[in-house]
C-alpha cells in the first residue's frame, strides 16, 4: 500500500518520501524540518509540505507519531485509518491531525483531501470575509483597527494571519487558523457543522461533523474555553 500510494501520488505531481514505521517516519521528519518557516503550516525551505500518517505504523503508531509531529510543528497531516468505527478517527484528530481518510481509499479522494489541506496551509482570507469581519466588529461584535479583530482578550490579525490570547501569540494549525477566521468572520452568527465542513474543510459532500467538533475543541484549549459557544442542535458561534 504504501508502494502504490507512492507512485499514484508521484503521477499527480508530488514528491514523496515514504517510511516503513512511525520511528523511522519520525526521524525523517526531523531531518527534513528545517526549522526555516515558510509559510504557516510550519514546514521548512526544505521541509514537508504534508504528512499522510497510517494509525497501524509498527514501532510507533500514527497516532503517537502525530502528537510528537506537534511539539515542534504545525505541518498539515493527515490521518488514515483502516477502521471506520470513530475510536482511531477521534483519537487522530484529538492528538491534532487536520482531516482523516478511511482504507480503503481511491487515489482521487485522497489527492482531493491532500489539495484541500494545502489550499489551508497556504490559506490568505477573501478581502470580502475580512471586510465582513471588519465591519462586524465596528458593529459592536468585536473592535476592529486596520486588520486587527478584538473579541475579549482573543485578538486575530487576519492581515498576518496572527492569533493572540492577553498579548500572547498562540500557535494554531492551518485548519485551526481557517476555523477561526470563519468564526470571526460571522461573529455572533450559529454557524452550522454541515457549513463549515464546506467552507473550512472543502468537503462537496456531507462530512463528518466529528472533525469539526474535534477541531472546535482544540481551539478551546488554546483560546479558551468561553471564546467559541456550542448551540445545541445547531452548531457554534465566536463569542462577542
Amino acid at each position: 500500500m504504501r508502494r502504490s500510494f507512492t507512485v499514484a501520488l508521484e503521477r499527480y505531481g508530488y514528491r514523496v518520501e515514504a517510511a516503513a514505521d512511525g520511528l523511522a517516519g519520525l526521524e525523517r521528519f526531523r531531518d527534513g524540518d528545517t526549522g526555516e518557516v515558510r509559510d504557516d503550516s510550519g514546514s521548512g525551505d526544505h521541509g514537508f509540505d504534508l504528512l499522510i500518517l497510517d494509525v497501524m505504523l509498527p514501532g510507533l503508531d500514527g497516532i503517537g507519531l502525530c502528537r510528537r509531529v506537534r511539539e515542534t510543528s504545525l505541518v498539515p497531516i493527515l490521518m488514515m485509518s483502516a477502521r471506520g468505527d470513530g475510536l482511531d478517527i477521534v483519537a487522530g484528530l484529538e492528538a491534532g491531525a487536520d482531516d482523516y481518510v478511511v482504507k480503503p481509499v481511491d487515489t482521487y479522494v485522497l489527492v482531493a483531501r491532500i489539495r484541500s489541506l494545502l489550499r489551508r496551509a497556504t490559506y490568505a482570507p477573501p478581502a470580502a470575509a475580512a471586510g465582513r469581519a471588519a465591519g462586524a466588529a465596528e458593529a459592536g461584535a468585536g473592535e476592529g483597527e486596520g486588520d486587527l479583530l478584538v473579541f475579549g482578550d482573543l485578538t486575530l490579525d487576519t492581515g498576518g494571519l496572527e492569533v493572540f490570547v492577553s498579548g500572547s501569540p498562540v500557535a494554531l494549525t492551518p485548519t485551526e487558523l481557517k476555523l477561526l477566521l470563519e468564526f470571526a468572520a460571522h461573529p455572533g452568527v450559529v454557524l452550522e457543522r454541515h457549513t463549515l465542513l464546506r467552507n473550512v474543510w472543502d468537503y462537496g459532500w456531507d462530512g463528518d461533523s466529528r472533525v469539526v467538533d474535534l477541531c472546535v475543541q482544540r481551539l478551546r484549549r488554546k483560546l479558551g474555553r468561553d471564546r467559541i459557544e456550542t448551540v445545541r442542535g445547531f452548531g457554534y458561534k465566536l463569542r462577542r
